[in-house]
Parts: C-alpha cells; sequence; structure tokens
C-alpha cells in the first residue's frame, strides 16, 4: 500500500494541513469533533507521523516549522494561513508547534529540529532575549516574526519582521488622551514578562509621560499566569478586577483585540455601556475586533504582509541569498464604535 501523507490527511478530512498538525500535536486551539475526525482518519490510513529525521540525510529535508507562543492570540491565525500557503508553493512541508509561556523557544526548536525535518524555523511571538550562545547553536536558518526586539545587539545579527511595540502602543494610548480619556487603565502581560507585552507597557506609560498625566499602578493590570495569555478569559477577568476594586478609569487600553473583547462583555455584564460609560481599545486588528458589536478600536498589524515577507527572509537565508534582514512594519490606528470622545 502506498503510504499516505500529511496532506493526503487534510484532503481527506477538507482541512488545511495545519489543521491536521495541530490535531497530531494535541494543541488546544482545534475543534474537538474536527479533531476526532481527523485522528480517526489518520487511524484507517495507518497514517504514521515523520519523528524519524535523525535518521535521514540533511539534504533530503524539507520541512520549515513555526514554533507558535501565545497560539490562543487569534492574530496569528491570518499568518500562520499565508506561512501555510506559501510553504506549499515552495513544495515544503509545515511543522507547527506551540510553545507555552513558561518553555525557551530555543530550546524547543533545538529539540524540533533534532526530531523533524529542518531546513528552516520561524520564530512567531515570543521574544528574542536568548544569550547569544543560545542562538548560536541554532544549525538551520530562522527568522524572527512578531518578536520583541530587546537589545539592539539583535538588529545585527539576526533577520527580523516586527512592528514597533512601543510607538504603537503610543499611537493608541495617544489617541484615547486626545479623545479625552486621562484616566486610562490598561489590560497587559504578567508582571515578569519581558516581551511584546513589555514592550507596549511601555508605549503606554510613554504616552501619559508625554502628556504629563501620571502613571498610576492601579490602573496598570497584569494577566494571571494560569489564564491563556491575550485571551478573552484574561480580557474579562482583568476587568472585571478593575471594577470589584472600584478603580476609576474612563478608558480600557487592552494588548490584544481578543482582551478587548473579553473588557467589553465583562463592562456590559456589569451593567456598564461601551463607549457610553467606559471605552475600550485594543491591540492586532483581527477580523473578530471588526465585526464585534461594537467593532473594537485597535491597531491594525500588516499580519499577510509580514508573514509573507517573514518566508521570504526564511528562504531567501535558506537558498543562500542573503544573511540578515530586519523589515519593521507601520500599524494602523483604526478607529471602531468601541471608543467615545469625552467633551
Amino acid at each position: 500500500m502506498e503510504s499516505i501523507t500529511i496532506k493526503d490527511v487534510a484532503r481527506i478530512c477538507g482541512v488545511g494541513v495545519s489543521t491536521v498538525s495541530r490535531a497530531i500535536n494535541n494543541h488546544p486551539d482545534i475543534n474537538p469533533e474536527t479533531k476526532e475526525m481527523i485522528m480517526q482518519v489518520i487511524k484507517e490510513n495507518h497514517y504514521v507521523p515523520n519523528n524519524s529525521a535523525r535518521n535521514l540525510k540533511r539534504s533530503d529535508a524539507r520541512a520549515i516549522a513555526i514554533l507558535i507562543k501565545g497560539i490562543s492570540n487569534p492574530f496569528f491565525n491570518s499568518m500562520i494561513k499565508v506561512f501555510e500557503e506559501e510553504i506549499q508553493k515552495k513544495k515544503y512541508t509545515l511543522v507547527l508547534q506551540h510553545v507555552d509561556e513558561w518553555q525557551d523557544e530555543t530550546e524547543v526548536a533545538l529539540e524540533l529540529e533534532k526530531e523533524k525535518r529542518l531546513r528552516g524555523i520561524v520564530f512567531l511571538g515570543g521574544f528574542a532575549s536568548h544569550s547569544e550562545d543560545q542562538l548560536k547553536k541554532i544549525p538551520v536558518p530562522f527568522v524572527l516574526s512578531t518578536v520583541s526586539l530587546l537589545g539592539e545587539e539583535y538588529k545585527n545579527d539576526y533577520s527580523f519582521v516586527s512592528v514597533n511595540d512601543v510607538e504603537e502602543s503610543f499611537r493608541m494610548t495617544d489617541y484615547l488622551i486626545r479623545q479625552g480619556h486621562e484616566k486610562i487603565a490598561i489590560l497587559c502581560s504578567s508582571e515578569n514578562d519581558v516581551s511584546i507585552g513589555a514592550l507596549r507597557l511601555a508605549g503606554y506609560k510613554k504616552a501619559l509621560e508625554s502628556h504629563r498625566i501620571p502613571v498610576e499602578e492601579s490602573r496598570i493590570r497584569h494577566m494571571d499566569p494560569e489564564v491563556d495569555t491575550y485571551s478573552i478569559k484574561s480580557g474579562y477577568k482583568l476587568t472585571r478586577e478593575l471594577l470589584d476594586e472600584g478603580v476609576d478609569c474612563t478608558a480600557i487600553f487592552a494588548l490584544s483585540d481578543s482582551m478587548a473583547i473579553g473588557a467589553v462583555r465583562a463592562l456590559i455584564d456589569a451593567g456598564k455601556k461601551v463607549p457610553e460609560d467606559i471605552s475600550v481599545a485594543g491591540f492586532d486588528g483581527t477580523e473578530m475586533a471588526a465585526y464585534y458589536n461594537p467593532a473594537i478600536t485597535t491597531i491594525r498589524q500588516p499580519a499577510e504582509i509580514m508573514a509573507k515577507e517573514t518566508i521570504k527572509l526564511l528562504f531567501d537565508s535558506i537558498k543562500k541569498k542573503t544573511k540578515v534582514q530586519q523589515l519593521i512594519f507601520d500599524g494602523e490606528l483604526v478607529p471602531g464604535e468601541s471608543v467615545k470622545k469625552r467633551k
């Protein structure tokens, strides 16, 4: 019998290769019924995921790994779709790997490189605060995509694609201030975070200081490490805490659209009106935010362009066309219905 491939499984199930990969790797972001269907097809067709790359020649390898930190953030969905399309066009195999918040991305990458047939790696989300020695251990080309860059040293040595998280967060906070809001709460990452959340918090503080508005610590709400990061649930929980503690604010800036939606739901459940009583803003520019009621005011990141450029940089490196490239894109402030100008 001819062996079945992951593409065959995807075709039979009517789903994408990335969905099959998530089912195989037991990722949480997949519908249980879809996962059950995929696993049944795998069983019936005797499909065996290829974990024997260590026994194969490197010249035969045609797999690209996407390491995702923050898989609960729907912003990554559109990027993953583009990654899948672009990688398939080049006749390579896509390997999706979720990285937990507590895991070190470089350690996961090194282990995956030993296990799978990898020609390149994309680090999606997370942060680049690893030591030079850690990054140098990775034996294949890689690109940091939407990864926060915390040191100037990374700008010279590694290819990356990102937006300027400090400046884009500044832009949104400044916009809220110019709409008459000075008491702005922020829903941000965990207290020990040194990644994107830390940069966006820095942008928030920078905007307040530029308008000579004191930074009020009670308005800075950090995510619970036990709750999915940048998720609707996290936004809901933090907003309820704000309300329960009676923190005075006229606007809430959430560091993801998902958290902003959670914040709106919490306000509505507490009898508040959005934006009449409290305005809410997000970050990412997801489709979900645009169709939510009220539509979320947000910073839109050019997800599809960033994804295509990420893959281009990676394959340029694989083919040795170039060594290092860095691309920083501008975000776009998209006014919605969730922010009201105060008189």
